[in-house]
């Protein structure tokens, strides 16, 4: 039987499923990030904080990378919505990942912590 952390990725339709899986592994190869199972999601943590997580969006039904301080960081594809602390950044699953986009953002998010 699979934990918690693995069922969530592995119960996803692809696209979203290989999609979800790159997100995962691109977070957890960068700079001292760490996977946790959190308020019932992947949540990633950097030096033992919050730092993101991944989810799917309700109304557009894409993954998504949620940055907890994304209030504090300025790009123009993140979005807040509803949201105080948090942005998002949307991944469309059908088309190439943006993965200099993703680490630019990264990159942003942990200069703030310091």
């Amino acid at each position: 039987m699979l934990n918690p952390l693995c069922h969530y990725f592995e119960v996803k339709d692809e696209p979203v499923k290989s999609c979800l899986h790159y997100l995962r592994s691109l977070l957890t190869g960068y700079n001292d990030i760490t996977e946790h199972w959190k308020h019932g999601m992947p949540f990633y943590y950097h030096k033992g904080k919050m730092f993101a997580y991944l989810w799917i969006h309700k109304k557009l039904h894409q993954p998504y990378i949620g940055f907890v301080d994304g209030n504090r960081i300025e790009h123009m594809d993140l979005l807040q919505e509803k949201r105080a602390r948090m942005k998002i950044l949307l991944i469309n699953p059908f088309e190439d990942l943006p993965e200099e986009k993703i680490k630019g953002i990264l990159d942003q998010a942990l200069s703030l912590r310091k």
